[in-house]
């Protein structure tokens, strides 16, 4: 299997390469960035593109794949609409359009947010509800994943300082909350084989929430 990730450096997509890497069925990761991921692996291979909403550049070496994982993402907190839009619709709709052409049976990941909703007060829930649709409209295998609390694992570290604060302290918690609150709260990890198994098997709903993530 070769699959594509977007996203990498952030929170999702460290714990989502390192599964893939970890996997003997995928034989090719390739990393779309604007900066490296500082990982060597002699299955992953990496191109970096300048601006997300305009995949020209890196069109000719994306087809032949099977899965593209869609991580790259954004805190909606201090953005308007726009700017937010941007990042959460424009470039993943840009990544979409490219590659359905060239393998409309891929499996294309979409990682959303618990609590999307098209007709949600807060704009972000809106925002990516927009692309949820448009995504799974335009990839029979597509899928959104709208995880919850999410607690990095096998050292990846959040973009924003804080956040890993807050995940240092809960850790000791995580068994426990993943048990009692399964709707809200998963791994990197965890979320990085539910990917992998959209891949390989799929799953019976369309949207996957923390509670099908194992």
């Amino acid at each position: 299997m070769r699959v594509i990730v977007f996203g990498a450096t952030g929170m999702v997509g460290q714990g989502v390469l390192r599964e893939c890497l970890l996997a003997p069925d995928v034989t090719e990761v390739l990393v779309v960035t604007r900066t490296p991921t500082g990982v060597s692996h002699p299955r992953l291979r990496e191109v970096t593109l300048a601006d997300f909403a305009d995949l020209s550049p890196i069109a000719r070496e994306l087809g032949g794949y099977d899965a593209c994982f869609y991580c790259l993402g954004v805190s909606s907190v201090g953005m308007d609409e726009a700017a937010y839009t941007r990042v959460s619709y424009d470039f993943p709709m840009a990544a979409a359009r490219v590659l359905a052409p060239l393998a409309p049976d891929m499996t294309f990941v979409y990682v959303s947010g618990s609590g999307t909703g098209a007709s949600s007060r807060l704009m972000w829930a809106r925002v990516k509800a927009r692309t949820e649709d448009e995504v799974m409209a335009m990839f029979r295998n597509g899928y959104a994943f709208r995880p919850g609390f999410i607690q990095p694992t096998h050292g990846v570290r959040s973009r924003t300082g804080w956040y890993n604060t807050a995940y240092t302290v809960t850790a000791p918690l995580v068994p426990f909350l993943r048990r009692v609150l399964p709707n809200h709260v998963t791994t990197t990890d965890a979320i990085g084989r539910g990917m992998l198994q959209a891949a390989r098997t799929g799953f019976e709903r369309r949207v996957v929430t923390n509670a099908d993530l194992s």
